[in-house]
């Protein structure tokens, strides 16, 4: 077994091992193996590139879901272009899963790695911006953020490794779109919404965990026009060696991958939990054809650090 995989296994059994756990963060310098950078795209221009027409091409179908729960508010949907290509082909326009996650300036959102960088093109993605409890294309109730700085780790950037496949974004302030349309083309006004925080809340953040822990996950998947849902316990993965991962936890669940959270002591009545993994690689355990289950980087001492980082920067309003 690798290394790495090694030392997954063993915190299942360790006894000395500190499980961390946040519902706030104090300040922090950003470490060196943070690999942060504020967006090349406007932000109002960000937010009024998705207009009602492209959201609904990026919309498809998804699975149903299980048993019912309450669904939390912090999750939505991430819009946004690949980056170096034209933003205006439909070829190039992808969408992911995503949650607000509790930090200092309320302006805080997790998602995987590969929903924020391009290994292909070595970038960040362009016209990024989380729509929260985003529904079948319709105008999000609580607005639009646009993203202002993508915080990952360098073994993603740098060396594509999917355990470290997850990302902090910080977000400006939401706005809300009333949206014209003129023929063919459409026009927006856009009025300032708030924190992201304020208005949605955050869910808590938690690392060095057990791998084994009864979660829900949450996301759009296949790009879906509303949010759906699994559960179950978490187990450790084998090694992925396609994406060079040997420290994912997974569970039993047809998602797609794309950055929906893995929240753990979850509550309907308040909808919060803590996050303890991100969808990353969708699995076909039994050779059918068909993905079964869902599986995250493991959250270690390493995420804590990047996410750390991000959860004391600052945004603001939209400039």
């Amino acid at each position: 077994m690798h290394s790495r995989a090694r030392r997954l296994a063993t915190t299942l059994t360790a006894a000395g091992l500190a499980a961390g756990s946040l519902s706030s963060t104090a300040g922090a310098t950003a470490p060196s193996n943070v690999v942060a950078r504020n967006v090349t795209t406007p932000a109002e221009q960000a937010v009024l590139f998705w207009t009602p027409d492209r959201l609904r091409q990026v919309t498809g179908s998804a699975p149903p879901d299980g048993r019912r729960v309450a669904l939390p508010g912090t999750v939505g949907r991430v819009f946004f272009t690949l980056p170096r290509t034209d933003p205006r082909d439909p070829r190039n326009w992808r969408s992911c899963s995503a949650t607000s996650v509790r930090s200092k300036h309320r302006d805080l959102v997790a998602t995987s790695a590969h929903c924020v960088y391009d290994t292909r093109r070595n970038a960040f993605h362009d016209n990024w911006v989380f729509m929260p409890s985003y529904q079948n294309g319709k105008n999000p109730p609580y607005g639009v953020y646009a993203a202002r700085t993508f915080n990952a780790h360098e073994g993603f950037a740098v060396t594509e490794d999917y355990d470290y496949d997850y990302a902090f974004v910080n977000v400006h302030n939401g706005v809300k779109v009333s949206w014209q349309k003129t023929g063919r083309s459409w026009r927006g006004q856009v009025r300032n919404a708030g924190r992201l925080g304020d208005n949605v809340g955050g869910q808590g953040f938690t690392w060095n965990r057990s791998a084994e822990l009864d979660v829900f996950a949450f996301g759009y998947p296949a790009g879906g026009p509303a949010m759906k849902h699994c559960s179950g316990r978490t187990r450790p993965m084998p090694e992925a060696k396609k994406y060079n991962a040997q420290e994912h936890i997974g569970l039993a669940c047809s998602f797609t991958a794309g950055g929906g959270p893995f929240l753990s002591g979850y509550k309907s009545a308040s909808r919060t939990g803590y996050l303890v993994g991100v969808g990353s690689v969708a699995w076909d355990t039994d050779g059918d054809g068909r993905d079964d289950r869902i599986s995250s980087p493991y959250f270690n001492g390493e995420t804590y650090k990047i996410y750390k980082a991000a959860a004391n920067r600052w945004t603001g309003n939209i400039p």
